[in-house]
């Protein structure tokens, strides 16, 4: 996949296997490593909250982590930790929201 044009990142928390992806917090741990890059930069206080840049949420019952464009805007080693986390770990990544997967 060509993240370069991409306006969104679905990172599932399912690898191209389907099987699901451990620890079960990883989409609040990458989140949280991404909560320094944000609009206006890094403040006291910003890693209590997660950047609206880097989001992790479900879909279905997947952890997903959403990550924006703004990301890649402010930060391009940032954004590519991110894709590169998902492709390191085999995990399933689209650019549109998409439908639960299923779990082997």
């Amino acid at each position: 996949m060509d993240s370069s044009s991409a306006k969104k990142l679905y990172i599932l928390g399912v690898t191209n296997q389907g099987k699901t992806f451990r620890p079960s917090d990883w989409a609040e741990r990458l989140a949280g490593v991404m909560s320094q890059f944000r609009p206006g930069g890094a403040r006291p206080g910003s890693h209590i909250a997660y950047s609206p840049w880097c989001v992790p949420t479900s879909i279905g019952n997947t952890k997903c982590v959403i990550v924006h464009s703004e990301l890649r805007d402010h930060n391009v080693m940032a954004w590519d930790f991110c894709v590169h986390f998902a492709r390191d770990n085999d995990l399933q990544v689209s650019e549109t929201r998409p439908e639960p997967p299923e779990r082997k």
